[in-house]
This record gives C-alpha cells, structure tokens and sequence, in this order.
C-alpha cells in the first residue's frame, strides 16, 4: 500500500547506533539517496541553508525558488519535496526540540521562531542578499559541522551554541520582511502552541473544547486570541490542517477515500465527503483526480 514517507532523525545520521537528536552536514545532490520525495519528518525540526544551485522547494502544497543563499523551514509533520539542480550546495541542520530546549528555562522558545509552526500554513524561506550576513551564517553551518565530526569533549554543547547564533540570526531576518509583532508574543505562543496540538491531533479530529482542555484554557479565551492573532477562527484553523491532511491523503497514498474518512475519524463517509466539499468546492473524487 502506497503511503507518505515518514522519516526519524535518525534516517538521516550517520551515526545510526546510538540516540540521534541532531544531524549536521553538507547538503548537495549526493544525499538524496537516502529519501524519497515526497515525505515529512515526524518529531524534528530541519534548517535548510543552500550556498549554490536551484530549483523548487515544495513544502505542503506551496512551491517557493530554490536559488543561492536561500534559507528554508520545517517543522514536524511537514511535507516536502526539493527539485534541484545537480551543482545545488548547502548545508542542513537537523534537531530536535529536546536537542534545543536542553538546559534551557524556558520550554517554549522553539514555539516563539517565527518560521517554526508558521501562523499560517505557508513556510516562505529567507532569501539573504548581503555578503556580510551570508558570511556569517555560513561560518556557524560550517563550525557546527566540523564540531559534529569530532570527538571533543561537550561537542553537543558547542553545536547547540551554534544553533542557538544561526536561530537567533535568522529571527532577526525574520522578523524585518514579514512584519512580527513582538509585543503579541504572548498571545502568537498560544496560537503556535494550539496549531501544534492541531498538527498532533488531526487524525482525531478533536473539537476546540478538548484542544483548549490540552491547553488550559477556556474554549471561548482560546477563541478570542486565535481571532486577535490570525483574524480567524479556532476552528478556521482546525479545517485548514484538516484539508491539508485530506489532501496529502488523497495524493501521496493509495487509501481508499472510505479509509481516508475513518483513518481522520470521521464516522460517516457521506459526511465526510460534504465537509470536504463545503471547504473546498470539490469533491474527495474530484481533489484526488485533479490533484487540487
């Protein structure tokens, strides 16, 4: 049976004997033997900085360029697919939010980066342009992969000093071309934290009571924010993954769309099949046919 290829971090290490919770390296076509496109991550979070080459990165169902000195984002559950020239070069740095939040206080920086669990369902890359900056960033890729190599003591502490430089780094470019606001952190943290309960819970297909149950809040509190924060709805929200989800089906598997139905919980396949066309004008035929 045909199904969307999940990998763990540890597919990707080269280290595979022992608990992998980052992977850091150079990036060019001959590493692409190790996936197949398209797939997703299950629990890890990849920063995808490319110094040479183009083509198209393809992240659920959005196409952005690939061109030099391009810098992408993914978080957990995320599909994606690169086509890319055979002269590409770069660097990737794979992590996980235990490899991150390791002796850190605080528990939800991964959820205050403004490209991780985006507030919307597009995941625009960085596109650097001055050298300065570009030198920078690829002097720390560069350091953590030699650190990752070696055998030094505290070497996992010297790599996450240099995720921490190129995560910081990169909010700062951020942050500038696509407008975040630092005064609503509070409230955009709630929203990445129900939108990441959301990415978790799909196939459950849980009301906002139980997501706001998950997050300790009230239905109507958790309503009110995620309207101040996005300008929608809770279960706006709720739908989007739920299409998202319904449409990664219906083109990456073999799945019947009755197994599509009760694999996302929905107990009626007529039902489903109405709640597909409401949101989407077409129905589970016409999206797999048509590849919407």
């Amino acid at each position: 049976m045909k199904e969307i290829p999940i990998y763990t971090i540890k597919n990707f290490a080269q280290k595979s004997n022992t608990t992998i919770l980052y992977q850091v390296e150079p990036f060019d076509k001959s590493r692409d033997f190790k996936v197949t496109y398209p797939h997703r991550h299950d629990n890890f979070f990849e920063i995808l900085f490319l110094t040479n080459g183009k083509g198209s990165h393809t992240i659920d169902f959005q196409q952005y360029e690939v061109k030099p000195y391009s810098v992408f984002f993914l978080s957990p559950g995320q599909i994606h697919e690169l086509d890319l020239s055979p002269d590409v070069q770069g660097y990737i740095f794979l992590f996980t939010s235990d490899f991150y939040h390791f002796n850190k206080t605080e528990t939800n920086k991964l959820f205050e980066l403004p490209y991780f669990f985006h507030e919307t369902l597009a995941s625009p890359p960085l596109y650097l342009e001055n050298n300065l900056e570009i030198t920078e960033l690829e002097y720390w890729f560069k350091k953590a992969t030699l650190e990752n190599n070696s055998s030094e003591l505290d070497k996992n502490e010297v790599v996450r000093a240099y995720l921490d430089l190129i995560l910081v780094f990169c909010k700062r470019k951020y942050i500038q071309p696509f407008g975040m606001d630092e005064k609503l952190q509070k409230g955009k943290l709630l929203v990445k934290k129900f939108k990441q309960l959301i990415e978790q819970h799909c196939s459950e297909n849980f009301s906002i009571k139980q997501y706001a149950d998950l997050l300790f809040v009230t239905p109507s509190h958790l309503s009110e924010i995620v309207k101040a924060i996005s300008g929608r709805t809770s279960t706006d929200l709720i739908n989007d993954r739920m299409v998202l989800e319904i449409k990664r089906l219906l083109k990456y598997s073999d799945l019947t769309i009755t197994e599509i139905s009760y694999k996302l919980n929905f107990s009626d396949q007529s039902y489903f099949a109405k709640y597909v066309k409401k949101l989407t004008g077409f129905s589970p035929k016409e999206l797999r046919n048509n590849t919407i």
